[in-house]
């Protein structure tokens, strides 16, 4: 199944379900938000997850693009993106969290056709402060699903202030051959879907207090959930990424980690600056600065030739398509190439500045901070240099 296939499916499912569909944000959370990015579905829903009336009711589905950068050493595997699409759905003090379980196994096995036996489920088994959930449990025994039951991997979020809950997990069976062991103790079993039941708030000192509303927020990767679907080894190799695949290696010729860093990052890098953001030494404008010369130190490694320039328009317009961005693709291109000469000009320098005696040796923290203070050289740029 495709991926637009997978969204309008994902999309009707849940619209015969009484979900309104409520349209994604952009990247840029509200300008009161200190989040630089939307890293979830649910991040722009937070008003009405603390009460707010939507003005579309109480049940909610939609397509969402996210950034999170915690990922970013992550990207180069099988299942990490930088950008990625979020598919969400939300009962605001509606429904409760079996009942979504259960249309969620509905969607993954009759309406996606995925094998019931290569199901497994994990729930939260309590830890002194709220009990376990039973009624999750309950849920998958009913429909025949094994479950496990975790603690940390199963309240969400499990460090922050502010709506929290147990969440029941589903995961998928990757491996060859009959499913074997649990999702905790065999990464063949990949998580696609969770569901969380916000029962509590997590006060600033840490304690629990039940809410007034109790909400259910889902949420499951696109890319991840159609790579599985198509019987991919990886989300670099699901069809969203067939244009990049098809130019990229021709291209620029390079290893497997390499080429998904690669196709990852310039992706991420159009939609950021299809957002509004432009390249800047903090904020949102250093994380693209950041993504952009990730792309060049890993291009020039092998041939500091290359150039972003080349990168071929087709893959900056399919990527403004499918975000539905009306940014320029000669504008997109210029500003990468902008940035590309700013960084060859920093490395000339930076490669000045560290040839002088007293950077020789073996580098401190006084050292890394006057780097960057004086000279304008970040710490990983100058690793990079230094491993020359």
């Amino acid at each position: 199944m495709r991926t637009d296939q997978l969204i309008s499916t994902f999309v009707e499912y849940y619209e015969e379900r009484g979900h309104h569909r409520i349209t994604g944000s952009t990247l840029l959370p509200p300008d009161d938000d200190p989040v630089l990015f939307t890293t979830s579905g649910m991040h722009p829903l937070t008003p009405y997850l603390e009460g707010r009336p939507h003005p579309l009711g109480r049940r909610l589905v939609n397509v969402q693009r996210c950034l999170r950068t915690t990922d970013l050493d992550e990207v180069g595997d099988a299942t990490h993106l930088t950008v990625f699409e979020m598919l969400g759905t939300w009962s605001l003090g509606d429904y409760e969290g079996p009942l979504s379980l259960d249309w969620g196994y509905g969607l993954l096995t009759e309406g996606l056709g995925i094998d019931p036996g290569l199901l497994y489920a994990t729930a939260f088994a309590g830890d002194g402060r709220t009990g376990p959930d039973t009624a999750s449990v309950d849920l998958w025994q009913g429909l025949g699903v094994p479950v496990e039951l975790t603690v940390e991997d199963n309240w969400w979020p499990n460090d922050s202030v502010g709506p929290c809950g147990p969440d029941s997990e589903i995961f998928l069976w990757t491996g060859e051959g009959p499913p074997q062991s649990t999702p905790t103790r065999d990464d063949r079993w990949v998580e696609v879907w969770n569901h969380v039941t916000m029962t509590h708030r997590r006060l600033d000192d840490g304690s629990l207090v039940p809410l007034p509303q109790r909400n259910v927020d889902t949420g499951l990767g696109l890319e991840r959930l159609a790579s599985l679907l198509q019987g991919k080894s990886s989300v670099f190799a699901c069809d969203i990424f067939d244009p990049w695949r098809d130019l990229v290696p021709a291209l620029w010729p390079l290893d497997e980690p390499s080429l998904r860093l690669v196709c990852d990052h310039l992706r991420s890098a159009v939609v950021v600056l299809g957002d509004g953001v432009r390249p800047a030494n903090t904020g949102r404008g250093y994380v693209l600065r950041r993504l952009v010369r990730r792309v060049l130190t890993t291009l020039w490694r092998e041939d500091p030739s290359r150039s972003v320039g080349d990168l071929p328009r087709e893959l900056v317009e399919h990527t403004l398509d499918h975000f539905r961005q009306d940014m320029r693709q000669t504008d997109v291109l210029r500003t990468l190439l902008d940035e590309e000469h700013r960084f060859r000009h920093l490395l000339e320098r930076g490669r000045g500045v560290l040839a002088k005696p007293r950077f020789q040796g073996p580098l401190t923290e006084e050292d890394f901070h006057y780097l960057h203070d004086t000279h304008g050289l970040p710490r990983e740029l100058v690793k990079t240099l230094r491993e020359e």
